[in-house]
């Protein structure tokens, strides 16, 4: 995966909660907090695990890419513009997401905190 200019993007503000959202933060982010109803597929196992964002993605949807704050989501929403999927990284990342206020949870679905 390689990192380059023209990402696409998406505000935080921009998103609704029906929006389909993939974190790609690694365990213990994930589980100090995300956001509720996020697919969960750490970067570090991206590629190994491609199959189960296909299978749970909205057919023909976008895809919203997270991390804590923009940098690994950024190559994740390259890697899948190459692969046809129309897909955008968040802006800020779930530090953004935290910071306007939207909920975050824990694994156990108690309120949690982007680390």
């Amino acid at each position: 995966m390689q990192f380059g200019s023209g990402v696409p993007t998406v505000g935080v503000d921009a998103l609704s909660n029906d929006d389909f959202l993939l974190d790609v933060r690694e365990d213990d982010e994930w589980q100090a907090g995300h956001a509720e109803g996020a697919l969960h597929i750490p970067m570090s196992d991206f590629v190994a695990r491609f199959g189960e964002l296909t299978e749970k993605a909205p057919e023909g949807g976008k895809v919203n890419v997270i991390c804590r704050s923009g940098g690994r989501s950024a190559q994740v929403t390259m890697y899948l513009a190459q692969q046809g999927l129309d897909a955008v990284n968040v802006d800020g990342g779930m530090q953004a997401w935290e910071a306007t206020g939207r909920p975050v949870v824990d694994d156990k679905g108690q309120p949690g905190t982007v680390i």
